[in-house]
């Protein structure tokens, strides 16, 4: 019985410090599946810390939200400033007067983390790199992240700017999600940029997991002397996505290793299993007064539980439909449902309306209630 016992310890131990060191040489890091946000793991996630280009992240955001907006179109022009020229670290050397499109600057900053890129963009987004910033400060308040500030739209180590890794996970996250034309730019491996011209310029992703790690698509390096090495990864393998980011790495070997690790981890001991599909009706809803009798309140997204691999639980659903006031348009939120697992909330989805509604006019009120009056039906 003593050697059963110990056997059974000793296969025990390894899992147990394993996951306790999946990343030992970090400074902080975390592993979230992006679906639902569930933390994984996680290493002094809120501790503030210097994230060179993964700062790039919030500038993505903004640039993806003017394209989505029809702000600014992928073939715009570009025209490259001198201050925009003269950045250093990492650029895809852009001239000044250079005129280049969104798309390969964008091209410029996904793949080779261009610090000319970026400040292009930002000043032909907001007009100059200050106020851009202003915005991505903004965008960092809404995403309702406490442990992030921004100096610059680049990353390069300055005086009040710094991130956390959980904050970094909840960008990505906001990026994947939100924004997955992302992943058309950071899952590529190579490219060039200036094809046509004598000045051709070989891109190759600064993020070596694309071609490394099975599933990678994205999604941001960064390094500086303050901040060593970093990395937001997110790999997709079948029905489930996560998001890994790791801070405070001594070198690229090492950065790339340990976000293995807590990837594999991940895939090896979580799984993902879709309840409800988006677009389900979860809810028929009887309006008053209104153009229509009912209206249908549906998912806005899969509704999803991330399990330990060999949770077996049974779950119920908690529906709480709004009180709908008119006019409601098609996509309006009316509602969440709650998945519970022994009464603990473990996931939560949007319920919103398949169509459109308004208030009915008097006259015709006034004729559906005398059509009622005429069946016998009031």
């Amino acid at each position: 019985m003593k050697k059963v016992l110990l056997l059974l310890f000793l296969i025990l131990i390894p899992h147990c410090v394993y996951a306790e060191e999946l990343i030992p040489n970090a400074k902080s890091g975390i592993l979230i599946e992006a679906n639902s946000g569930k933390i994984i793991y996680e290493k002094e996630k809120d501790k503030e810390l210097s994230v060179a280009s993964m700062t790039k992240m919030v500038a993505q955001i903004i640039i993806l939200e003017e394209i989505e907006k029809k702000h600014i179109k992928w073939s715009d022009k570009v025209k490259v400033s001198r201050n925009a020229s003269s950045m250093g670290g990492s650029q895809i050397y852009l001239e000044e007067g250079e005129v280049m499109s969104v798309e390969d600057l964008m091209k410029g900053i996904s793949v080779a983390s261009g610090n000319d890129a970026t400040v292009a963009l930002a000043e032909y987004i907001s007009g100059s790199e200050e106020k851009f910033v202003e915005r991505m400060n903004k965008k960092v308040k809404e995403l309702g992240l406490k442990h992030t500030k921004f100096s610059n739209a680049t990353g390069l180590d300055e005086e009040n700017h710094y991130s956390s890794s959980y904050d970094m996970a909840i960008i990505a996250r906001d990026l994947v999600i939100n924004h997955p034309e992302i992943l058309k730019f950071s899952s590529i491996y190579e490219d060039y940029l200036r094809k046509d011209t004598d000045k051709k310029f070989w891109l190759v992703n600064t993020n070596k997991l694309i071609s490394q790690y099975d599933g990678t698509d994205g999604l941001k390096t960064g390094h500086t002397d303050d901040a060593l090495y970093c990395l937001a990864a997110t790999v997709k393998r079948d029905n489930m996505r996560l998001i890994a980011i790791v801070l405070g790495e001594d070198n690229s070997k090492v950065r790339n290793s340990e976000t293995i690790d807590l990837l594999d981890y991940g895939f090896n001991n979580i799984k993902v299993k879709t309840l409800k599909k988006r677009g389900e009706v979860i809810k028929k809803i009887k309006l008053s007064k209104s153009n229509k009798e009912y209206i249908d309140g549906v998912l806005s997204d899969d509704l999803v539980v991330v399990l330990e691999s060999f949770n077996k639980s049974k779950y119920k659903y908690n529906i709480k439909i709004d009180k709908v006031n008119l006019p409601i348009k098609k996509g309006d939120k009316i509602g969440t449902i709650e998945v519970l697992d022994n009464n603990k909330v473990i996931s939560k989805g949007n319920v919103i309306s398949n169509s459109s509604a308004c208030r009915q006019s008097y006259l015709s009120f006034y004729l559906k209630t005398l059509y009622n009056y005429i069946l016998g039906s009031i």
